[in-house]
């Protein structure tokens, strides 16, 4: 839940230092066209804002250290098995780096499927054979190759865009409602209250769609990794995951979303969970040999 409360807050301070912006410019509106106009530069230009950011973050927050020159035999086959498989799938080479966490997790982030960052934590390879290993890298340069990353953040980017568009008409009828009889005219200060709690409560109501695209194209990446890596071994890494008692959530955003291993929860927190239960990869792959 905290993962999701961190992913809704960061594109809401981005969303919110843009409109600080446009007001300065005086860009903003109330209704009509201009509300359509400022709601999309607002809601694409948030996601779009982390998306252009993504790899920058991942590598300071994470701690990521880029393999620029392999100094052991494990990064230069680390480094190997990145580029065999983005040669593969028809990509240029990611950046490959390694993260320090005891937890086993991987994650695939960049603004495009050519300019990306495919990052493994230690953990990862202290529990998992090379065989795994190469499976979670096969499972991330899916990821890449799909574009799932540009395609999350348009999503994104649509759902910020009527999120402040309802947002705003909320806060108008509240704000009418309240005036009553006294409305000359503009808005009052119940618009900007009613505005933006309706922005919050609207913006956490879209993760679940945010999420529920995460948890689909999972399935895509677990079926692109048993393509390149080959699917008994993918479906020896995600048992390999259930054998340590699913490993701590990534931080949240993109990271999260673009991780090989993710929180799962029960009943209404399995709506906000940004992968799907082991179990069901692992049934979906199997069910695939056939």
């Amino acid at each position: 839940m905290l993962r999701v409360l961190l992913f809704v807050a960061t594109n809401f301070a981005i969303v919110t230092v843009l409109y600080i912006v446009l007001s300065i410019f005086g860009l903003t509106a109330q209704t009509g066209p201009g509300l359509v106009i400022m709601a999309l530069l607002l809601g694409f230009g948030g996601s779009m804002v982390s998306l252009f950011l993504s790899k920058w973050m991942a590598k300071r927050s994470m701690g990521v250290q880029i393999i620029e020159q392999p100094q052991t035999p494990f990064e230069q086959w680390l480094f190997e098995v990145v580029q065999r498989q983005s040669e593969a799938s028809g990509i240029r080479m990611p950046e490959v780096g390694i993260f320090d966490q005891p937890d086993p997790n991987a994650f695939a982030t960049g603004w495009n499927r050519n300019d990306a960052l495919v990052a493994v934590s230690t953990g990862l390879l202290q529990h998992m054979s090379r065989d795994e290993v190469e499976a979670v890298v096969g499972h991330e340069i899916s990821h890449v190759a799909n574009g799932d990353m540009v395609t999350l953040a348009l999503i994104q980017g649509v759902l910020n865009t009527f999120v402040i568009i309802l947002a705003r008409i909320i806060g108008g009828i509240v704000d009418s409602a309240l005036r009553g009889n006294d409305d000359q005219g503009g808005v009052g200060i119940g618009y900007f209250v009613v505005s933006i709690i309706a922005e919050i409560v609207l913006g956490f109501l879209a993760s679940i769609i945010v999420m529920w695209f995460s948890r689909y194209r999972e399935f895509r990446a677990d079926a692109g990794g048993a393509r390149l890596a080959g699917r008994e071994q993918m479906i020896a890494a995600l048992r390999a995951l259930q054998r340590v008692h699913e490993p701590h959530d990534l931080p949240a955003g993109e990271f999260a979303a673009f991780g090989i291993s993710g929180g799962i929860g029960d009943g209404l927190k399995k709506l906000f969970a940004s992968h799907p239960p082991l179990d069901e990869r692992i049934a979906a792959l199997e069910s695939a040999r056939g």
